[in-house]
């Protein structure tokens, strides 16, 4: 029997690359749902072309052209909680949650309520939802395998021992396009030299956090919960060939590294397949090509988003959801031309500031932090 996915963002980076790697273990995986955001377009032509059961739109202004461009007659859900009756209503054993934001957070919590296999790409219910999404999927026996890189290569190199025998985690981070400007030039920095990724291709909004190095911030806390770790256990390092994605040091100061070419699909895959492994798309890395393999501090001045990440990673509690939702806003702001790029986590920074965490929030008041945060972040920029 072939197992069955549900694919959550399929439209996106993530979405597209996880059907190329169900595409490739087409003998064992099918695809039984697939959901977007607001692209019916897109959905409607992956739907036609793998058939899945059931399909959802969280824009219900699309829904109609949705249906409309289907050539077969799937279950169809639409609006706010499209996502979320998705999971409900359609029998799976995984479901990859690839949605970009906080709109991710309900379907997944959703699916951890299941039991089921989450495949985590969405990296905003684990540093906003975290003390929320852990305790339910414990609950529930949901089995949580992360597919970013990063953390992937956390969970690879935790088999070599147990989570009590770990000293460090190391988060590798490229550095983004900014890694050798100085602090002036990244100062002029504009919308397009913030998107010119030299390593990964991914979506605008993870490039700019890639820039920023936010990115790193928010898998600092997700690697925190993922993992049980303390913030005095996770260290970052730049490592701008990309090719160890993660390492994990033990008690003994022994090193485990996972190495690989940058190419999100590995993970993908081993989040389906853990805890076996099987033969996929990806290309084997050449070894013989390498010409260095190079290590560097990060700078916390230049990139200050990572003392942030660290920050939030010790206060816990609402701060998570203030720290992204401000974020998110903050970067619109900038692909808007409304900030310059250092106002970006000065603009978050400052929302921090102002927010009275809440150490032990129910989802509702995670959710009322977020909605606080996207506010607070307009009104600093229109005051």
């Amino acid at each position: 029997m072939k197992k069955r996915v549900i694919i959550l963002g399929s439209t996106g980076s993530i979405g597209r690359n996880t059907i190329d790697v169900v595409q490739s273990l087409s003998d064992q995986w099918e695809v039984v749902g697939l959901a977007a955001g607001s692209r019916s377009s897109e959905l409607a032509e992956q739907a036609n072309r793998f058939r899945p059961e059931a399909v959802a739109l969280a824009c219900n202004q699309n829904g109609a052209n949705l249906t409309d461009s289907l050539n077969y007659a799937p279950s169809v859900f639409s609006g706010p909680t499209a996502l979320e009756d998705l999971v409900s209503q359609v029998e799976c054993d995984c479901v990859v949650t690839a949605v970009v934001g906080v709109g991710g957070i309900s379907a997944t919590l959703r699916a951890a309520e299941l039991g089921r296999r989450i495949a985590l790409a969405n990296k905003e219910a684990m540093v906003v939802a975290g003390a929320v999404l852990i305790p339910t999927a414990r609950r529930s026996g949901a089995t949580i395998i992360p597919v970013d890189s990063e953390h992937s290569a956390i969970l690879q190199a935790l088999q070599s021992g147990t989570q009590s025998q770990v000293r460090r985690v190391f988060l590798t981070a490229s550095g983004g396009p900014f890694r050798t400007w100085t602090r002036e030039a990244i100062g002029r920095a504009t919308v397009e030299d913030a998107l010119a990724h030299p390593t990964w291709c991914m979506g605008p909004k993870i490039t700019i956090d890639s820039a920023t190095m936010m990115n790193k911030a928010l898998e600092i806390i997700e690697a925190k919960w993922l993992f049980d770790l303390s913030d005095e256990q996770i260290e970052v390092i730049v490592h701008p060939e990309s090719i160890i994605h993660s390492m994990v040091e033990f008690c003994d100061g022994s090193v485990m590294a996972q190495m690989g070419a940058p190419d999100m699909r590995t993970p993908i895959q081993y989040a389906l397949s853990f805890p076996d492994r099987v033969p996929g798309p990806s290309d084997s890395l050449d070894f013989a090509a390498l010409t260095q393999l190079t290590f560097d501090k990060p700078d916390f001045e230049r990139f200050p988003a990572l003392r942030l990440g660290f920050e939030v990673a010790r206060l816990g509690g609402t701060s998570g959801a203030v720290l992204n939702a401000a974020n998110e806003e903050a970067v619109q702001l900038f692909r808007d031309g409304a900030i310059s790029f250092p106002e970006i986590t000065q603009v978050v920074e400052r929302a921090l500031d102002q927010h009275t965490i809440c150490e032990n929030p129910t989802l509702a008041e995670l959710l009322s932090a977020d909605r606080w945060a996207r506010e607070e972040v307009k009104r600093c920029v229109t005051c």
